[in-house]
């Protein structure tokens, strides 16, 4: 009987470690990552409307701004995320390596959008991790088209300035067919 009792704690408590302490629940997504859920879809079906890019804009810690609009021509990779947030603690390896492969790629750019603002607290966990992924926050009013809240988002924009994917929700953006995807856009015409 004690044992039971013993062994029902045990359980109860690494179900609440779970639940509560986010590196540990991104920890049990990147394994279910790993063995091939949270695969990213990448039909172009249902997706929102594109908004009036000139009006959306997003700064780094240096200040500097980045306007969607004058990143037309290029492949737009935008993930939206937090430290605090599991499931995007989660597919931030899977978007690293999918960076490390398209970094010295003129026509593919990265925004990480720390949806918190807090520009060191999001840089320290990117260097902790060696990752190399630039990070930003908003700077301007976002449509929701574009973003509705929800933790992590990611979004693609084609060399058009079309929204050419978007998902709520974690991912593994190392995926074979996510990294053809993005090669299939960037040799599409302008």
């Amino acid at each position: 009987m004690t044992k039971k009792i013993i062994g029902n704690v045990l359980f109860v408590i690494l179900i609440l470690v779970v639940l509560f302490v986010p590196p540990v629940k991104a920890f049990m997504i990147q394994g279910l990552m790993e063995i091939g859920l949270f695969k990213p879809d990448v039909n172009a079906e249902n997706l929102p409307a594109t908004p009036d890019l000139s009006q959306i804009k997003f700064k780094d810690a240096k200040g500097r701004v980045v306007n969607l609009n004058e990143l037309k021509g290029k492949v737009v990779f935008i993930n939206f995320w937090a430290t605090w947030c599991p499931p995007c603690l989660a597919e931030m390896p899977s978007i690293n390596k999918l960076h490390q492969q398209f970094k010295n790629d003129a026509d593919v750019v990265f925004l990480m959008i720390d949806a918190d603002g807090d520009f060191p607290k999001a840089q320290t966990y990117m260097d902790k991790r060696s990752y190399q992924m630039p990070v930003y926050t908003f700077a301007s009013e976002l449509p929701r088209e574009l973003f509705k809240g929800s933790l992590p988002t990611t979004i693609v924009f084609d060399k058009k300035g079309r929204i050419s994917f978007n998902e709520v929700g974690a991912a593994n953006y190392s995926n074979p067919k996510f990294i053809a995807f993005i090669k299939q856009l960037k040799e599409l015409k302008n």
